[in-house]
């Protein structure tokens, strides 16, 4: 198929800390480079964009050379962490705002849907900004009428579309205008992370809709979201963005597992204690996917604990458990052994635990750590100590997605009994 959408050496240059273009000596030094035909000299300065870290320049680079070509009928998934770039990406493509290098090529019409009612005067009906949208992706009057009552039909505003929008609800808005981006025809429709605001069933409504776009009308999406369910359902192909710039790009499960992967990489997963005074101690505690330190897993993952204990000679009747526990707050189950039975010398030594796969629901987790002699005094006991997510990634729950739907999944004996 032919290329529709054709990204070149993208980039976008920020001043940190200021609203506007920035200081006026900066503005005539840029002018005065110009005038002589060099190079801007502020686009060889500036910090990579890591929201985390301290910022050691005025500029910063929201996003650096990035290259992508899209064809016709293709969905691309832009999957990144939280100021990856994503979406500052899509207001180049949507034409929002410039690049500071690069350039945008386009076939045909874009319809962007960036943030819940872009677009949306808010005084005006669902019915009037339904045209009014129309109007601005180039439809005829016409041609919008053709679609009012599908457009209607699909939003579940019926009641309502004839009421100033201002009085919408969040999820209202962004249903409505889903509703008129998906149906007014555009060639590519450009789709930020804004179906997390509707409920789980106009989720599914969306992102079938989504599929028929692309799949039966052949035209092209370009989908941001943090929902790897979504993104393995629709998307043909993935990018990965990480500090403004490309770290992947290809087949969508390798993207989504770079993009587990990556967000892995912290210490959250891992705990040293470097205070060890007692002659029994807690030493060390990892979280592991397949003997690699992870915090994030999927739901088909089986999740490794290990603890390094040191155990005195008077403490080997001593007990190590823990607790795991939701973002809720809730305990979840808790385990424990007595040592007496793995051990019978002083020493230091490692304990596994595994936690099953397709057992924990999609949600964030730590665990609780008491290391103690029952009943008689504790040894060490550690609170929320080390942490890890299970993501969903494709299960047969994904149309849950942001619905709380309890802590465990279990496969119960189902039988027909009459």
């Amino acid at each position: 198929m032919s290329v529709i959408l054709k990204a070149k050496h993208i980039s976008k240059q920020y001043r940190l800390g200021l609203v506007g273009t920035g200081t006026l000596s900066h503005d005539l030094n840029r002018w005065w480079y110009r005038v002589r035909g060099k190079e801007d000299p502020y686009l060889k300065v500036g910090s990579v964009n890591d929201r985390s870290a301290k910022a050691d320049s005025d500029y910063v680079w929201a996003l650096q050379d990035i290259n992508f070509e899209v064809h016709q009928g293709e969905v691309l998934g832009i999957i990144g962490k939280n100021g990856a770039g994503k979406s500052t990406l899509l207001k180049i493509l949507s034409r929002v705002t410039s690049p500071t290098t690069g350039e945008i090529k386009t076939k045909g019409r874009i319809a962007s849907l960036l943030e819940v009612g872009t677009g949306f005067h808010p005084e005006l009906t669902g019915r009037e900004n339904i045209y009014l949208n129309g109007a601005i992706l180039g439809m005829t009057k016409s041609e919008i009428k053709a679609k009012e009552s599908e457009i209607i039909a699909f939003s579940g505003c019926e009641r309502y579309v004839d009421t100033p929008v201002k009085r919408y609800s969040s999820g209202m808005r962004v249903r409505l205008a889903f509703a008129v981006a998906a149906h007014l025809e555009p060639d590519i429709l450009v789709v930020d992370e804004v179906l997390a605001v509707g409920d789980a069933e106009f989720q599914k409504k969306a992102v079938g809709k989504m599929q028929d776009i692309s799949k039966g009308d052949g035209r092209t999406v370009l989908f941001v979201s943090h929902n790897m369910a979504a993104v393995k359902s629709l998307c043909t192909r993935a990018m990965v963005l990480e500090h403004g710039t490309t770290v992947f790009e290809g087949n969508t499960d390798e993207a989504v597992d770079y993009y587990l992967q990556i967000n892995s990489q912290n210490n959250s997963y891992q705990f040293i204690n470097d205070n060890q005074i007692k002659e029994s101690d807690i030493l060390e505690i990892v979280v592991k996917k397949e003997g690699i330190p992870s915090n994030v897993f999927s739901f088909s993952d089986a999740i490794d604990i290990e603890f390094k204990l040191k155990v005195a000679s008077n403490d080997l009747k001593a007990r190590l458990g823990f607790k795991v526990i939701d973002k809720s707050e809730r305990i979840v189950f808790s385990t424990n052994i007595n040592l007496i039975d793995y051990i019978d010398s002083e020493g230091v030594y490692v304990f596994k635990v595994t936690i099953p796969s397709l057992l924990l629901s999609p949600n964030d987790y730590n665990i609780t750590v008491g290391y103690h002699v029952f009943k008689k005094y504790i040894i060490r006991k550690l609170d929320n100590i080390v942490n890890f997510s299970i993501e969903e990634t494709g299960t047969i729950f994904q149309n849950h997605f942001n619905d709380d739907i309890g802590c465990v999944i279990i496969d119960c004996d189902w039988r027909l009994i009459n």
